[in-house]
């Protein structure tokens, strides 16, 4: 397979990506300022299958989308003004955690035990991201902020990282074995 059919495999793969994350993010759990949502675990599946730069374009394209109207945040939510909102954060978050859940299995190994490790760590970076853009934006205390956004997620975080690690190992090793998707993707 030639290399730009390659990579035009995974530019479509990666807004497949980006779509899934826009479905999931209407599995809503509401909480008073920042839902519970499948957001995340969406992008820990989008990075463990595409690993660093494809699973954060996926991302990155999905925040596109949102940006400009198309209604794929949570509860069906668009636009600027949820990117610059209370839940910003949370959501500019993404794309690095993403991108460091997909390098740390790629210098590591696409393993369960990693993958529940990248998924983990990038849990952890979008809720760091997401508590302090919280207390700014919000003008919360480092008590309230950590109350309102990192504890209430940290559980379901945990879940949600092994099912990414789980899945995701499981569809990215279907996949390279139909040879659908590259052992090594850059």
């Amino acid at each position: 397979m030639s290399a730009s059919s390659i990579k035009l495999r995974m530019m479509i793969v990666t807004a497949l990506f980006a779509a899934i994350i826009g479905v999931l993010a209407q599995i809503t759990i509401p909480l008073p300022l920042v839902p519970i949502t499948g957001q995340t675990l969406a992008l820990g599946l989008a990075a463990t299958i595409l690993g660093s730069k494809y699973g954060a374009l996926s991302v990155l394209l999905y925040i596109a989308i949102g940006s400009v109207g198309v209604p794929v945040f949570a509860q069906l939510t668009a636009g600027l003004g949820i990117l610059f909102g209370p839940t910003g954060g949370f959501i500019f978050g993404f794309i690095p955690a993403a991108f460091l859940i997909g390098y740390y299995l790629e210098k590591t190994s696409f393993t369960i035990k990693n993958a529940v490790i990248a998924n983990v760590i990038g849990m952890l970076i979008a809720l760091t991201f997401g508590t302090t853009w919280l207390k700014f934006f919000a003008s919360l205390s480092w008590t309230a902020a950590f109350a309102s956004g990192f504890a209430p997620f940290v559980i379901v975080g945990l879940i949600k990282a092994a099912l990414a690690a789980w899945v995701g190992v499981a569809v990215r090793n279907r996949l390279t074995s139909a040879k659908l998707l590259h052992a090594k993707v850059s």
